[in-house]
């Protein structure tokens, strides 16, 4: 099964001079956890809820100040929508995170990838190991 086949078509992203109160409301209003976050059109990060609230919140920063580029994870981690969802899986485990940008050859962004919408196509067995292995803590 290809990544293209599960993915969330249409993602929501933002630009890396918007302000975090405004990106707060899109990820409540989407009700998403993830958003990426381009420059001319190119993925050049991605933002978790919990990089607001470690990176904007809890760094006492003037929130009203702080744009994407402050508090996003830069170097966000993507996959083709040509991936075989095994590979992505792999990235999953591997780098312990949970959504994964869909990129086309330009980094362009087309859609996300989370472990809901793979949970919710495969067993629960192979659900439940990648949900162990993505959420197991650093030793």
């Amino acid at each position: 099964m290809k990544v293209k086949d599960i993915m969330h078509k249409g993602a929501q992203f933002v630009e890396q001079n918007t302000p975090v109160k405004e990106i707060a409301r899109q990820m409540r209003d989407f009700d998403i956890g993830a958003m990426p976050v381009t420059a001319k059109g190119h993925i050049v990060g991605m933002i978790t809820d919990r990089d607001l609230a470690c990176r904007a919140l809890a760094d006492s920063a003037d929130l009203s100040q702080l744009t994407a580029k402050d508090v996003m994870t830069r170097n966000a981690i993507c996959c083709s929508p040509e991936d075989d969802v095994e590979k992505a899986l792999q990235t999953m485990e591997a780098k312990q995170i949970r959504r994964l940008a869909v990129t086309n050859a330009e980094h362009a962004v087309l859609g996300m990838l989370s472990l809901g919408d793979i949970s919710s196509r495969l067993g629960k067995q192979t659900s439940g190991d990648v949900l162990r292995a993505v959420s197991a803590h650093h030793g």
